[in-house]
């Protein structure tokens, strides 16, 4: 079993998930100062509030902030931390939506170089009249 655990961390897919989970770990910091820090106060000044304190106080109390709702022991209901968290799911499923996107399309671009071998239906380069796999010859295809 330790063995087959140790082949398991060798191998090169479980380094490449961790390296994305730390580097989508440090992107959700740099997304969640992003939409606290630049996008919700010009949003917050527009209504002259600041919206990561709008907040519902459920015992009935009226309190200035919701550090002093907090400070007293008052159960809240935060709608702007939560408005918060939804825009930086949004920023976040955008970013990656469009990175997927882009990486889709660089793959689509170097397969549209390729073509299937007729022989051993592996992928050959599209100018090759040699399969590098079987060595049979390619047919030239009039265009």
């Amino acid at each position: 079993m330790l063995k087959d655990f140790k082949e398991f961390i060798n191998k090169g897919n479980v380094f490449d998930l961790a390296i994305g989970v730390m580097i989508g770990g440090a992107f959700g910091k740099i997304v969640t100062s992003l939409v606290n820090d630049i996008v919700m106060p010009p949003i917050g000044a527009i209504n002259k509030v600041d919206l990561s304190n709008f907040f519902i106080s459920l015992n009935g109390i009226e309190y200035p902030s919701l550090k002093a709702a907090k400070d007293a022991g008052a159960p809240t209901l935060n709608l702007g931390l939560f408005l918060n968290s939804i825009l930086d799911f949004l920023i976040v499923s955008i970013s990656i939506f469009l990175m997927t996107r882009a990486l889709m399309k660089f793959q689509q671009d170097k397969e549209s170089k390729e073509k299937e071998c007729p022989h051993c239906l592996l992928k050959i380069p599209v100018k090759a009249t040699v399969c590098g796999h079987c060595t049979r010859e390619i047919p030239v295809q009039e265009t």
